[in-house]
């Protein structure tokens, strides 16, 4: 059964922000861009390698709603998961996020 899991109050997570989470076991990477709150897993879909959980900034890793993985370069669409240039071609999952009562939450299971 999927649950709403609180991540951060609203007020705390402004454009720009990134934050990483572990749900279930699953790391996933939640963003603020211009206000839209988005949320995949932290995982390149190429071979498994760690995106926001890499160490890297996240300055260093977002490009608009982009995000690379640093070991081989591959490109997310945040908004959607997809996988944007090679060597990835499986999309990202994306998990539903949404604002309750000013904290931000995320779905403990991704969007079908």
């Amino acid at each position: 059964m999927s649950e709403w899991i609180d991540i951060v109050p609203e007020e705390d997570f402004g454009p720009g922000s990134a934050r990483l989470v572990e749900v279930d076991g699953v790391a996933i990477a939640v963003f603020n861009l211009d206000g839209e709150i988005f949320a995949v897993q932290d995982h390149c879909s190429h071979n498994d390698f760690p995106l926001l959980g890499c160490g890297l900034e996240p300055r260093d890793l977002i490009d608009g709603d982009q995000i690379i993985c640093p070991r081989h370069g591959a490109r997310f669409c945040l908004r959607t998961g997809r996988a944007l240039t090679p060597p990835a071609c499986e999309p990202l999952a994306c998990f539903p996020v949404r604002v309750n009562n000013g904290t931000i939450q995320l779905k403990n299971s991704p969007r079908e």
